[in-house]
């Protein structure tokens, strides 16, 4: 009798876990390819011809978004911030990323570039070369970006804008070190020798 109530009382601790088990289980979802509409972003974000493919919204509990970027050549993104940050990488072309105050710095197919929270910075195609890259980053309180002023054609052209007289070491910064044909950030936060410079 014993036995009997110790599986009675384990097969009544066990349907509510499956039970609960069921509840979370979900079905895989597809979105096959052309099945996305192509959108033009906005222009107040963005300098030429910019072609977004929207790949996935954040579906909770996870908070990531992801989007294809495409850049006509001499296209670019405003100056902008990512509250969780953003990866970025690039599947075609060649292009520029800079860093607020940093020198802009040249990617191609497959380097990977991270910016951390809070870091100011754009990204687009090189002068006569579109660029390609995926775009994947959290959103929080509704936003993924925080879009700031147009990039000059100066800055376009590699001027450097001026840091702003504030504690740099308090700032998280990008930083690459080199890894076979990726820009992958430097836990170190040191630029490494040979580190591509643009």
């Amino acid at each position: 009798m014993n036995q009997h109530k110790r599986q009675l009382a384990a097969a009544a601790l066990a349907v509510p876990l499956l039970a609960a088990g069921a509840a979370f289980a979900e079905t895989m979802t597809i979105s096959p390819n052309g099945s996305r509409p192509d959108v033009t972003p906005n222009p107040e974000y963005f300098t030429g011809t910019v072609i977004l493919d929207s790949l996935f919204d954040a579906i909770p509990p996870s908070r990531s978004s992801g989007a294809q970027v495409t850049f006509m050549p001499g296209a670019r993104s405003n100056w902008h911030t990512h509250p969780a940050g953003q990866t970025l990488i690039v599947v075609s072309g060649t292009g520029w990323v800079q860093e607020w105050g940093g020198p802009r710095r040249e990617i191609r197919p497959g380097d990977v570039i991270w910016t951390p929270p809070g870091v100011k910075h754009w990204h687009g195609a090189a002068e006569h070369n579109g660029m390609r890259h995926l775009a994947v980053q959290d959103v929080v309180d509704g936003k993924n970006v925080n879009w700031l002023e147009k990039v000059t054609d100066a800055q376009y052209h590699g001027q450097s804008p001026a840091r702003p007289d504030t504690d740099a070491a308090a700032r998280p910064q990008l930083r690459y070190r080199e890894r076979p044909d990726c820009l992958w950030p430097s836990r170190a936060g040191a630029l490494s020798p040979g580190a591509r410079d643009g």
